[in-house]
C-alpha cells in the first residue's frame, strides 16, 4: 500500500498536465502469484528478466505496432500484455497517445488493476511510450484544447453524428488526441461497455436494426486516426531534444486581470528533455509583479509540460508547445479545482536584438494628450530616443524612458483627425503588428465569454469559478455595429452586477446562486441542498453577468451609460472526474 500510495504521488508531480479517458490499455497485471513461464514482477529482479517472445498473441496486421523494448513496461506489463517476435506488446504498442493520455492509462491499471510502479518507474513508462508513441504536432494542433484544458464549444466537422456518440460523456477532446489501428478502436469501444454499461442507452445503441452509433463510430475514427500516419512518420524520423536554453519574452493574457508581460530564463534540468524555468511578469493593469520558478519536461520534441512554484497556493500546471523553430512556445499556465484560472501565454525567443511583445494600454482615443503608454518585452533600450518609436501618421511620441531592457515608458498624444484603426509599432529594427488602436469613443460592450458556467461547492465538492471580461469595441470607419472594420479596444473598466434570468418564473435564483466580484469573477454558493430556498433545492440556476460602463468616451451624449451581458449557468459539481492527477479515493472503482 505504502509503494502503490508512493507511485500516485509521485505520477500527481509527473509535469503531464491534463485528461483523456482514452483506450483502457492494460500496462501491467494485478498482483498474483507467479505464473509458470511469466517472468517475476519484483523490483529486484528487473536486470535478470526474459523478454521472449510469447506466442498467442492477438492478430494484428504484420506492417503495424511498435516494438516496445523499455525494460520497465515489458517486466510490469507482459504479464497481461503478451510479446511477440517483433517485441511488440498486445495493446500498447497499436496505440500513440499525447503525455496526458499515457499517464491517465498509468493511472488506471494502477487504480483498477493493481499493478505496482516505483515512482521513477511510472515516469518512466511515461516518457517512454510519450516520445515512441506520441503525436506529431499537425496531430495534436486539434485537440490542443484538450491537454490545455480550455472550456470552449469545440465543435466536430468532421462526423457530427460520431461527435455526439462520444460527447454524451466526455468531449471529443479525448478522442482526436489518440491515434490506434482499427482493432483498438474496437477494443476501446468494448471497455467503455464494460467499465460503463449505461453508455449503450447513452449514445451507442439507438435501438434500430442497422448499423449502430457504436459501428459508425469504429468505422470513422479508424479511418480518421488510423495508428499510422505521414504527420508521425515524418514527425519521428526527425524528432529531437529542443534546444531551450535562453531567454524568452512573455507576453500574455489571464480572463479577469488581463495582460500580463515579462520575461522567462529556461535552463537545462536534471535529465534529457527536462528544463529549469524562472518566469517575472506584471500584470499590466494592476503593476501586481509576480515571480516563478519550475521544471518542465519536453516530451514528443515539442510538448512543455511543467509545474512553477510547485507545492504553494499559487502553483500553476504549464502547457506549451515549441514551435518547429525552437523560437515560440504557446499554451496556457493553469490552477484551480476546475482548472479555470490562468493567463494564455506566447514565449519568444530573445536572441540579441530587441522582442516587442506588447504595449499597454492598446487603445488610445483620437485627441488624446501626452498619454502614458508601456512598451513590454526584451533587449529593449535602457536610453531609448523617442524618435526612435514610430505609430505611423497623426501618433506623436514626446518621450521616452527606459529601464531594465523590460519595458520601455512612452508620452504619446494622438491628432484629433487622426485615422482610426490599428497601427504598427516600429522600432529598433523591429515591429508589433496592431500594437495601438486609434479610436474616437467606445461604441459597445461586449461581455466574454457570453455563455458561463461555474459549479457550486465548498462543503463536499470544491467549487468552480467563472471569470468574465468587459471588451469594448469602436464601430470603425463605416460606424456601423458587427462589420470587419470593427475595433476591439480590449478590457475596459466597468461595475459588475447580476440579474434574474426568466428561465423559470418566481425562482429567485440570483439570491442563491453566488456573488459576482468587482473584478468579474463569479464564486459559487455552497454546494448541497439549502433549507432557506423553496423546496429545499441547491444553489443552482440561471442569471444574467451585466457590465456597466461609464467612461467618458462611452456612447453619444445622452444616449446613457453603455451595457452588455453574458449568460451565466451555476450547475452542480462534477460529481466523476477522470483526471489523472487527481487521485482515485478509497473504494472508488472508477479511473
Amino acid at each position: 500500500m505504502r509503494r502503490e500510495a508512493t507511485t500516485r504521488r509521485a505520477l500527481d508531480r509527473l509535469p503531464a498536465a491534463a485528461m483523456a479517458v482514452g483506450a483502457l490499455v492494460f500496462l501491467g497485471a494485478r498482483a498474483l502469484p507467479p505464473v509458470p513461464g511469466m517472468p517475476s514482477t519484483a523490483a529486484d529482479d528487473l536486470a535478470s528478466a526474459r523478454f521472449a517472445g510469447t506466442a498467442g498473441a492477438p492478430a494484428q496486421a504484420d506492417d503495424e505496432g511498435y516494438p516496445i523494448d523499455s525494460q520497465v513496461i515489458i517486466v510490469r506489463c507482459q504479464r497481461c500484455h503478451e510479446r511477440d517476435d517483433e517485441g511488440r506488446m498486445t495493446r500498447i504498442s497499436y496505440e500513440r497517445k499525447t503525455p496526458e493520455g499515457w499517464q491517465t492509462s498509468v493511472r488506471r491499471m494502477i487504480a483498477l488493476n493493481d499493478v505496482s510502479l516505483g515512482p521513477d518507474e511510472a515516469r518512466e513508462v511515461v516518457r517512454y511510450l510519450s516520445n515512441r508513441q506520441g503525436l506529431a504536432p499537425e496531430e495534436l494542433e486539434p485537440g490542443r484544447f484538450e491537454v490545455e484544458r480550455r472550456l470552449i464549444e469545440h465543435v466536430y466537422e468532421a462526423d457530427r453524428d460520431v461527435e455526439n456518440t462520444c460527447i454524451q460523456c466526455h468531449s471529443m477532446g479525448r478522442v482526436i488526441t489518440q491515434r490506434r489501428t482499427r482493432e483498438e478502436w474496437e477494443l476501446l469501444m468494448a471497455t467503455h461497455r464494460g467499465l460503463y454499461p449505461l453508455v449503450d442507452f447513452q449514445g451507442f445503441q439507438d435501438g434500430g436494426d442497422g448499423p449502430q452509433p457504436v459501428d459508425e463510430a469504429i468505422d470513422h475514427l479508424s479511418e480518421a486516426f488510423p495508428l499510422e500516419t505521414p504527420e508521425w512518420s515524418a514527425w519521428s524520423a526527425s524528432m529531437r531534444s529542443p534546444r531551450l536554453a535562453g531567454t524568452w519574452a512573455l507576453a500574455g493574457f489571464e480572463p479577469g486581470k488581463g495582460q500580463i508581460f515579462g520575461t522567462v530564463e529556461i535552463s537545462a534540468g536534471d535529465g534529457p528533455d527536462e528544463f529549469r524555468s524562472r518566469a517575472t511578469y506584471t500584470y499590466a493593469e494592476s503593476g501586481q509583479e509576480v515571480r516563478r520558478s519550475g521544471t518542465a519536461i519536453v516530451y514528443t520534441g515539442y510538448q512543455w509540460r511543467g509545474r512553477s512554484n510547485p507545492g504553494g497556493a499559487d502553483e500553476l500546471r504549464e502547457v506549451m508547445t515549441v514551435d518547429r523553430g525552437w523560437q515560440a512556445m504557446t499554451g496556457r499556465w493553469f490552477t484551480g479545482a476546475y482548472d479555470e484560472f490562468g493567463p494564455d501565454v506566447k514565449l519568444t525567443r530573445a536572441s540579441g536584438g530587441p522582442v516587442i511583445s506588447g504595449v499597454h494600454p492598446r487603445a488610445i482615443r483620437t485627441g488624446a494628450s501626452s498619454t502614458e503608454l508601456r512598451v513590454h518585452g526584451a533587449n529593449l533600450p535602457a536610453s531609448p530616443d523617442a524618435m526612435d518609436f514610430d505609430f505611423g501618421p497623426g501618433v506623436r511620441v514626446e518621450s521616452a524612458t527606459g529601464g531594465d531592457g523590460s519595458q520601455v515608458t512612452l508620452r504619446l498624444s494622438v491628432d484629433d483627425d487622426a485615422a482610426v484603426g490599428g497601427r504598427d509599432l516600429f522600432v529598433g529594427g523591429v515591429s508589433l503588428a496592431g500594437a495601438i488602436q486609434v479610436h474616437d469613443g467606445v461604441d459597445r460592450l461586449q461581455v466574454t465569454p457570453r455563455a458561463g458556467m461555474a459549479r457550486i461547492g465548498g462543503a463536499a465538492f470544491p467549487k468552480g469559478h467563472q471569470a468574465y471580461d468587459a471588451i469594448g469595441w469602436d464601430d470603425g470607419p463605416d460606424g456601423e455595429p458587427n462589420t470587419e472594420d470593427d475595433l476591439r479596444l480590449g478590457r475596459v473598466p466597468v461595475s459588475w452586477s447580476m440579474e434574474e434570468y426568466t428561465a423559470t418564473f418566481d425562482d429567485d435564483d440570483i439570491q442563491y446562486v453566488g456573488a459576482l466580484g468587482p473584478d468579474g469573477i463569479f464564486t459559487p454558493a455552497i454546494d448541497g441542498p439549502n433549507s432557506s430556498r423553496d423546496g429545499n433545492r441547491n444553489n443552482i440556476g440561471d442569471v444574467w453577468v451585466v457590465a456597466t460602463y461609464a467612461g467618458s468616451d462611452a456612447a453619444p451624449a445622452g444616449a446613457g451609460d453603455l451595457r452588455a451581458r453574458a449568460h451565466l449557468i451555476v450547475t452542480v459539481p462534477l460529481y466523476l472526474k477522470f483526471d489523472p492527477w487527481q487521485g482515485v479515493p478509497t473504494g472508488r472503482l472508477v479511473p
